[in-house]
């Protein structure tokens, strides 16, 4: 158990966690494959870094976690990239692998120093009969199963239930020929003569169970717009996997805020764009409770979104939020999430730099059966089915545009990958992706130039600084009338200083418009003129002042102690100033930062050099 005991905002602690846990395995008496080694490539200005900082990785074009084990084996590949080219993320896995064995060197030497003897163990045989019963097995249910397995007009359900049949149909052959028969040894057997038969048919024929070519992709259709009402929208089939596409855009303000674990480790509080990834229970014809998302859906979706975001622009005025709700699924439907997000996107009108596709890649190998370390030969399956992933040895994803790579993972199930191997699955997901791409710009090939609609909109507003009040109104009252009376969205601007409208629609906008002119409008505004000398009506003492009023129906405005006399006040009250009161004041126009207009009746204690002027109102007494 790795448990994470202090950050300090610099370094990644995840690379650290499989490094330590590698080398607590590599010094207890467990026995095991190991060691493994993991760093963290970066790629900043056209240089790979190894272990990039929290800095230096937020001006990396790439993040990629590389796993290897001792003699260059690939035990595990992840990362995500700002479209980075072919040819530079194959250097940067080389360049992972490479350092990856100067830490199995480390824990090796380590281990050799302080580690415990590893506990010897024998490998149990289940099969108790001498493997007569795997051979009776066998010859129950190969030819069968050779013949499923062949049936190119088999589909995913189809064919498993097929299986299923020839399955009950030698278990009961089994019980009527074999007393005190072991189901739990039978069942295994049987399933490790599926895998065996399923794999020696791809090497045999060079074609896969639905009869595809190794390199073919399955068929694929596309469809936008299919929901009005929505932003954007999406339908991506590929063969048997099926995903639906939603965009719905909001205000800036709605952003997905992260946890402060995530803040302190990435450098980023929040995203204005982001990605759900639903798998109901019917997307594989079975039954269940809906609940919250599980490890399986936020790791899908957490990979579909990086293959999505180098694509999406950083100043987009709203936040994006795509949703992929998968109908149905038979392998591949995290890269499907990232063929419907793009075409989804696009149809939305977000201008995305360059339509996006993933794929996934399989691998069947074949080891000598003296030498459980070196591959005798394999074979290389693009766009794999849930069958090929389940009995196949490598599930690799790889996403990215016509130009390079934005995101890559790498599920491996053998010991480890040779570089070699690697190296041919990138290749393959790369021809794939493309293929893919082509066939998707027949559907929509760029950013959908004519509005819906029901698309929002945002506008900048430009408040003056002393009206800013009058806008907002007593705890933001105004704000929120206009929300609930229009449904805009008024939000403080930090760039400019001023306010941003965000608006459902250009109507609501047009509404919104019209409530902030009439909140904004003044009844005869006089202008007033620099230096010049005015009378100010009294309307409230304070601790600190008096509050006055230049002309009818001004906002009362602070003339303080420290203005009201050549003395030290310490309350107006001294002066005989009281509410109702006329006093003289010479204006000095207001202050740039806050827009309060700067008053003072201290500098006209000297020889007045003009006569007071009066803007309106009756006077009572002039102090």
């Amino acid at each position: 158990m790795c448990n994470l005991l202090a950050v300090d905002g610099i370094n990644h602690p995840d690379i650290l966690s499989i490094n330590a846990a590698s080398t607590a395995l590599a010094l207890s008496d467990i026995p095991w494959n190991g060691p493994v080694g993991a760093v963290r490539v970066g790629l900043c200005d056209n240089n790979l870094v190894t272990n990039p900082t929290r800095r230096e990785l937020s001006n990396s074009e790439l993040n990629l976690v590389v796993v290897s084990a001792a003699r260059n084996l690939v035990i595990m590949l992840e990362g995500s990239a700002n479209n980075v080219l072919q040819q530079d993320v194959l250097k940067a896995i080389k360049f992972g692998v490479k350092e990856c064995q100067h830490i199995i060197n480390c824990i090796n030497n380590l281990q050799k120093e302080f580690g415990k003897p590893k506990r010897e163990f024998e490998i149990k045989n289940v099969d108790d009969t001498n493997g007569n019963l795997e051979t009776v097995i066998d010859s129950l249910c190969e030819i069968k199963l050779r013949e499923i397995f062949t049936n190119v007009d088999h589909h995913k359900i189809s064919r498993d239930t097929a299986v299923k049949d020839v399955k009950t149909e030698v278990f009961e052959n089994l019980k009527s020929n074999f007393d005190n028969l072991n189901l739990e040894l039978c069942s295994v057997i049987f399933d490790k003569i599926c895998k065996r038969i399923f794999r020696n048919l791809i090497f045999e024929n060079d074609t896969r169970c639905d009869g595809r070519k190794l390199d073919e992709l399955r068929n694929i259709s596309c469809e936008v717009d299919l929901y009005k009402p929505l932003h954007g929208s999406a339908l991506f089939q590929r063969g048997q996997t099926q995903v639906f596409c939603t965009v719905a855009l909001d205000s800036i303000d709605s952003a997905l805020k992260l946890d402060p674990m995530t803040i302190l480790t990435s450098g980023i509080n929040e995203k204005n764009f982001f990605l759900h990834y639903e798998f109901p229970p019917y997307a594989t014809n079975d039954i269940g409770r809906m609940g919250p998302s599980m490890r399986r859906e936020v790791g899908h979706g957490a990979l579909a979104e990086r293959g999505l975001r180098s694509v999406v622009p950083e100043n987009f005025p709203f936040t994006i939020r795509l949703t992929s709700e998968v109908l149905e699924s038979n392998g591949s439907s995290s890269m499907a999430s990232i063929c419907g997000g793009s075409l989804a996107l696009l149809d939305a009108g977000v201008p995305i730099s360059q339509p996006a596709a993933g794929v996934a890649i399989g691998l069947i190998t074949n080891y000598d059966e003296s030498d459980s370390t070196h591959i005798k030969d394999y074979r290389i399956l693009t766009d794999i089915l849930g069958i090929e992933d389940y009995l196949g040895d490598m599930d690799f994803k790889l996403a990215g545009t016509k130009k390079g790579i934005t995101a890559l993972q790498a599920d491996i199930k053998i010991p480890g990958l040779p570089l070699k191997i690697v190296m041919e699955a990138i290749e393959a997901a790369t021809s794939a992706k493309n293929k893919i791409i082509n066939i998707m710009n027949t559907t929509i090939q760029s950013t959908r130039k004519q509005k819906k609609d029901n698309w929002p909109v945002t506008e900048i507003l430009n408040i003056p600084v002393h009206k800013k009040g009058k806008l907002l109104g007593p705890g933001g009252i105004n704000l929120k009338r206009i929300l609930l009376e229009t449904g805009a969205q008024i939000s403080s601007n930090t760039e400019n200083d001023g306010f941003t409208i965000f608006a459902p629609n250009q109507d609501a906008l047009n509404e919104a418009k019209e409530t902030v002119d009439k909140l904004m409008a003044e009844k005869s505004e006089p202008q007033l003129e620099f230096g010049a000398i005015y009378k100010a009506k009294v309307v409230e003492v304070r601790e600190i002042g008096v509050m006055v009023t230049l002309y009818p129906n001004m906002q009362p405005t602070l003339v303080h102690n420290s203005q009201l006399d050549q003395r030290k006040v310490n309350h107006p009250s001294a002066l005989g100033i009281e509410e109702g009161h006329e006093i003289q004041i010479k204006y000095f126009g207001r202050d740039p930062v806050s827009g309060i207009m700067r008053l003072s009746r201290k500098v006209l204690q000297g020889p007045s050099s003009s006569a007071p002027r009066s803007i309106g109102g009756n006077s009572t007494k002039s102090t």
